[in-house]
């Protein structure tokens, strides 16, 4: 059953909502250098893994914003631009973003082949952009991909009083959307909105029967008075 309308018609109405001041969206890719990552203990035995215990080839990696301060807005600055013919300022805006990197590696068949843990490490990337954003505007940065790979692996015997080590780089992909925005209240003419149809729950389903086979079964040439 249709729910009828709360007001019959649009009303003036006051909303708070975001003004976007501007929108870009762009892309980054960097590389990052892990060096001296120790090498786990097996979680199966416990035992210290070494570099012959692992598959060198499938090194892999995971890359997510750090929980804490992933974006800090560092500063702005007004910079005069001259746009189809007329002066306008903008901000070059600063920005902060803190990483974390994760590895992981598959060890030999030998031992299971399971995928550890090696280590985590964070790191940071600054960038500039230019938005209309001046101050009292809040600068708002979304990643909509964030990927990474490993370019090469590689693992470094150490005495035996130390952990093998692994020496990592890592490539970074990044796709972001970067807005300037800011809390206003608007006065609009609108309809209320309405809630949909409640959708009927599924009946349950009739007993079936499975296929026959009555070519096969039961037979054609039965004996008169026989049962199957």
């Amino acid at each position: 059953m249709q729910a009828e309308n709360l007001t019959g018609g649009q009303e003036l109405l006051c909303i708070n909502t975001e003004k976007v001041y501007d929108w870009i969206l762009n892309e980054a890719t960097f590389d990052l250098s892990l060096a001296d990552l120790e090498l786990p203990v097996n979680p199966a035995t416990g035992a210290q893994l070494e570099c012959d215990d692992i598959d060198i080839d499938t090194v892999t990696c995971a890359v997510a914003p750090t929980a804490v301060d992933p974006i800090v807005i560092l500063d702005r600055v007004d910079q005069q631009f001259v746009i189809d013919g007329a002066q306008v300022t903008l901000q070059l805006v600063n920005i902060r973003k803190n990483f974390e990197v994760t590895i992981f590696v598959d060890l030999i068949p030998e031992l299971g082949g399971a995928t550890v843990e090696v280590g985590t490490a964070e790191f940071t990337r600054c960038e500039q952009v230019i938005l209309c954003a001046p101050e009292g505007t809040d600068v708002n940065v979304t990643y909509t991909d964030l990927d990474c790979f490993v370019c090469t692996a590689i693992c470094d015997p150490t005495t035996t009083a130390t952990p093998d080590e692994l020496d990592v780089t890592v490539t970074v992909r990044l796709c972001q959307s970067i807005q300037s925005v800011f809390d206003v209240t608007l006065e609009i003419v609108a309809d209320f909105c309405q809630p949909r149809d409640i959708l009927p729950i599924p009946p349950c389903p009739a007993p079936t029967i499975p296929p026959q086979c009555p070519v096969i079964f039961p037979s054609n040439n039965t004996v008169s008075g026989d049962k199957c």
